[in-house]
């Protein structure tokens, strides 16, 4: 596929995703489908819900129209378009009905089993010049994988424009490191994403015109776990390389998990005690909180990203050492802690 073609297909997926929001958010206008503020929110006016599914049909549409082409291979289609339509789909019900969680739940993880699946299991992982080929344990280990990084996603997606920053600069790093790794397809797959929610992200730009809604929050953590598999079993892409990645993401969602838990809180309930919704409130805006996220991704993580794709034996030193800056970072913003 030519270069024009693929910037081709790239622009063609940022202007269906931004046209497609547009539609939403005038559909959503018209339905009454509106995020009404309350006491755990971080948004002040009623805003319209639901812009995510922009990405999810465009991803869709494109991982199809890939596949057809040759440039994405068929059981990477099965794995990615089967697991992201479930998880979207149990997503758009929970928008409008209040899907019951342990429901949610199943979803999540048997798409997450089904990824895994045709990924052929858990591929040997690299820790310090050691190939340790888990098995079963690790199989199991990567579906848990999938439902936490999914779920985290809509937990992180509570200011305007975080969850597409988080998107546009992970998907396009990561991208950038398939290409030079030789996996054109799998590069391309991430580009389409990385435009799609480009598109969306336009609209959720602060302040924010319309929100991404737990379809579009959670096919996107669905699809960057997803892609995080395949490409390791696929393209040799080492797993230390996307946990840096998503580094930002996973420390703050875990560590305010571990630290509610600990309290004794309902970790399932809604709260505004993430380390960023703590750095909005101090800073009084979303827009400085959303850019230093992308700047972070962009200037601290993926530098070290690169380190762990070019030697992934010493990953998990590259891991410990991107990771525990963000760690002092989230107890700086306390994280997990009430307001």
């Amino acid at each position: 596929m030519s270069l024009l073609m693929v910037v081709a297909i790239l622009i063609a997926a940022l202007l269906a995703a931004f046209l497609l929001t547009g539609w939403m958010r005038a559909y959503a206008l018209n339905a009454g489908l509106m995020d009404i503020p309350n006491a755990r929110s971080s948004h002040d006016a009623p805003t319209p819900r639901g812009g995510g599914v922009s990405v999810v049909v465009v991803a869709l549409v494109g991982l199809v129209w890939l596949a057809w082409w040759g440039a994405l291979p068929w059981a990477g289609l099965v794995a990615l378009g089967g697991g992201g339509a479930a998880v979207a789909a149990i997503g758009w019900l929970d928008d409008r009905a209040d899907v019951p969680a342990r429901w949610r739940l199943l979803v999540h993880l048997l798409a997450g089993a089904w990824v895994v699946m045709w990924a052929g299991g858990a591929p040997a992982l690299p820790l310090l010049g050691v190939e340790w080929a888990w098995s079963w344990f690790g199989g199991l280990v990567l579906v848990l994988f999938i439902g936490w990084l999914l779920n985290l996603y809509n937990f992180m997606d509570g200011i305007d424009g975080i969850a597409g920053v988080e998107a546009v600069t992970v998907l396009a790093v990561a991208g950038g490191l398939l290409w030079w790794a030789g996996a054109a397809g799998w590069a391309l797959v991430a580009g389409l994403l990385a435009a799609a929610s480009l598109g969306f992200l336009v609209w959720n730009w602060p302040p924010a015109k319309i929100f991404m809604g737990d379809a579009g929050s959670g096919f996107i953590g669905f699809m960057l776990a997803a892609l995080a598999v395949l490409t390791w079993a696929d393209a040799g892409l080492t797993i230390w390389a996307w946990l840096i990645l998503l580094g930002a993401f996973i420390v703050d969602a875990t560590l305010t998990l571990v630290r509610r838990m600990l309290r004794g809180e309902r970790f399932y309930e809604a709260h505004r005690s993430h380390a960023y919704q703590h750095a909005s409130r101090y800073y009084g805006s979303h827009r400085p909180v959303t850019v230093a996220v992308g700047l972070i991704n962009l200037f601290w993580l993926a530098p070290l990203a690169v380190v762990a794709a070019l030697w992934p034996a010493w990953g998990v030193v590259a891991l410990a050492a991107a990771w525990l800056p963000l760690v002092a970072l989230c107890l700086r913003f306390k994280a997990g802690l009430p307001e």
